[in-house]
């Protein structure tokens, strides 16, 4: 209250209400800081080992495919192997240093332990990125 003033009957008088023009000047700077810092907040807390390439159109990564059928049969690259074979054409196929990834492409009667075979085998042989295919589901189904 300022000196002089009366009850508010005069030209001095208690303001009563909150002013809200700096608290919402407030809180929208809050949120712009916020969301400028927040991307980088996630991206600094994700390690993500991402393949390099030499040149824009050759990446270093080679994808292999193993497909599983309902019975058990197992094809790779196309090409159906018997399943103790399949380790040997899969060394042979691997050059020295390489960076493969795997994609399993099972049918989805097929029993567990093949599935877990390839992604042993594949683990045996230092192969760092495996991929199990599916096919999504519509919602009306």
């Amino acid at each position: 209250m300022k000196a002089g003033a009366s009850q508010g009957t005069g030209r001095y008088h208690i303001q009563a209400d909150i002013n809200m023009i700096p608290l919402i000047d407030v809180a929208l700077v809050l949120l712009i800081i916020f969301m400028v810092i927040s991307p980088i907040l996630v991206e600094s807390q994700m390690r993500v080992n991402l393949p390099k390439v030499s040149d824009a159109g050759k990446a270093e990564e080679r994808a292999l495919k193993v497909e599983i059928a309902a019975d058990g049969t197992m094809a790779y690259q196309g090409r159906v192997v018997n399943r103790n074979n399949l380790r040997m054409i899969m060394t042979q196929d691997l050059p020295p240093g390489h960076r493969a990834s795997i994609l399993i492409q099972a049918d989805k009667d097929v029993a567990f332990d093949s599935v877990v075979f390839v992604m042993d085998l594949a683990k045996q042989l230092k192969i760092e990125k495996m991929g199990v295919a599916v096919i999504p589901k519509l919602v009306n189904q």
